[in-house]
């Protein structure tokens, strides 16, 4: 069931502007927590992506023990999602410290992802921006990048790492194209992710591609709310954030699509409850918040904190 409003994070008052939102202590470092090791970048050339290069990194946290298989979260756009300056916006390896520490989310390995970039090395010059895969990789609605993740990636953690392989033990994340490539990774491929951050997702027409030299139209995301709607229910748990300041261009309007995603789980719902008195029919675990911010990582990176707490409620089961 959505819960709109349900994790709002704590904002300043009447000099609030929209699009501003503030961390809460969830996000910043404490003395007495036990610190989490931050392991890369490392560059990885890709078969099945073939002709990128790509950076990751690899958060193991203090608690981590090779006895014992770790829960695993995947984050897109790896560069913004570790960034350490101090006024960056996601802070996802110091939230998962603190979240792990007082034990409301289980011991969990980050690893964090950038794009592809089609060249033999990884550019030295691209800081925080994107790489030139981005959108080839993040924005298409096929299978592609959740084979490179499930048959390339994971196995190369797992050569070091002990990692779940439950689908229910992993989550997979992203804010923008990162976030509708989360939510691709999961539609194609529950039997591995079954756990969606989904934060100012794209789900839009940038993986639209128009017919031509006799090849057939592919379409973006925007047909996402039209599958989940005419698709069997897949076991999914997915948080959807935006705001009403998103973007709005020849792709289509961000707020909008987000709110037709949330439209279309809840109708998928809503009918299987009308259709199935046994109740055996897997329902989306779907939560929303809707914020006033821009295309920003700014209301995302506030509420993380709870959404990974909402996303491991029940964890074990």
């Amino acid at each position: 069931m959505a819960v709109a409003g349900a994790l709002t994070a704590a904002e300043p008052g009447a000099a609030r502007k929209p699009g501003e939102y503030q961390h809460g202590p969830d996000s910043l470092p404490h003395d007495g927590v036990p610190r989490g090791r931050l392991e890369g970048p490392v560059e990885f050339h890709s078969k099945i992506i073939a002709g990128t290069v790509r950076q990751y990194w690899v958060w193991v946290p203090a608690q981590y023990t090779a006895d014992k298989p770790a829960c695993l979260l995947v984050f897109q756009d790896g560069q913004r999602a570790t960034n350490p300056v101090p006024n960056a916006a996601l802070r996802v390896p110091q939230v998962m410290e603190n979240l792990i520490h007082k034990k409301e989310m289980p011991v969990t390995i980050g690893l964090f992802i950038t794009p592809g970039n089609r060249s033999e090395t990884y550019p030295t010059n691209l800081g925080q921006g994107n790489p030139n895969n981005r959108a080839q990789e993040y924005d298409a609605v096929n299978d592609t990048y959740a084979r490179f993740l499930i048959e390339e990636m994971i196995p190369e953690l797992k050569k070091k790492y002990a990692i779940t392989d439950d689908p229910d033990g992993r989550v997979i994340g992203g804010t923008s194209s990162g976030a509708i490539c989360a939510f691709t990774v999961a539609w194609h491929r529950p039997d591995q992710f079954r756990k969606v951050i989904s934060m100012i997702g794209s789900y839009t027409s940038i993986g639209y591609r128009p017919a031509r030299d006799g090849q057939p139209a592919v379409s973006g995301g925007e047909i996402y709310p039209t599958l989940i709607r005419k698709t069997p229910i897949k076991p999914i748990r997915i948080f959807l954030q935006d705001g009403s300041n998103d973007l709005s261009n020849e792709h289509g309007s961000w707020f909008l699509a987000n709110q037709q995603m949330l439209s279309a789980f809840e109708y998928a719902n809503a009918t299987a409850e009308k259709r199935d008195e046994s109740k055996r029919t897997p329902r989306y675990d779907v939560n929303h918040e809707w914020g006033d911010g821009a295309h920003s990582d700014a209301h995302g990176g506030a509420i993380l904190p709870n959404i990974l707490r909402w996303m491991w409620r029940d964890w074990p089961k």
